[in-house]
């Protein structure tokens, strides 16, 4: 009985790296839709994510402990290659909670979708493969529940308002 233990707990080990190793690889991670040029929903990659450019942050969260350094895309450039023409978003998580981000936050305060901390590739597990980050301690302003309430992880779909 311990050996099947053992076994069952290594082929759910096996299947998470593999399942990460899929993603990096060009699952789709992202679906924007809503108010965007050309009507239909699009669909992003970490690839594609990456390839519109890195933005660091480096910020303390309520959810880690030290200060973090978060990589990933920002938020208003992702919103101008999709050509939104909206002024909010509701983000959706892969556990279908979900909040609204105004849209000038992208601007305002360079919010980014990081898809990496601390040098590594977020998962499921630590709370991607997307995590919305606000600059916290760039701007002291952003940390109170409001700000924390947008900083939505595990990232899963963008709609334009």
């Amino acid at each position: 009985m311990k050996n099947l233990r053992l076994i069952c707990a290594a082929m759910l080990l096996l299947g998470s790296v593999l399942a990460g190793a899929a993603r990096a690889e060009g699952e789709v991670v992202l679906t924007v839709d809503g108010r965007i040029a050309g009507g239909a929903p699009v669909d992003f990659t970490l690839g594609d994510l990456r390839a519109l450019g890195v933005e660091r942050v480096e910020t303390t969260t309520p959810w880690h402990d030290g200060t973090m350094v978060f990589e990933g895309v920002l938020l208003s450039k992702l919103m101008t290659h999709v050509g939104a023409k909206g002024d909010n978003l509701t983000a959706i998580a892969l556990n279908d909670f979900y909040t609204e981000i105004p849209l000038s936050d992208a601007v305002d305060y360079g919010v980014i979708l990081a898809y990496r901390a601390n040098g590594a590739d977020l998962t499921v597990r630590d709370k991607g493969p997307l995590f919305v980050i606000y600059p916290f301690d760039r701007f002291s302003g952003l940390r109170n529940e409001l700000y924390f309430s947008r900083s939505i992880w595990q990232l899963r779909r963008l709609t334009v308002k």
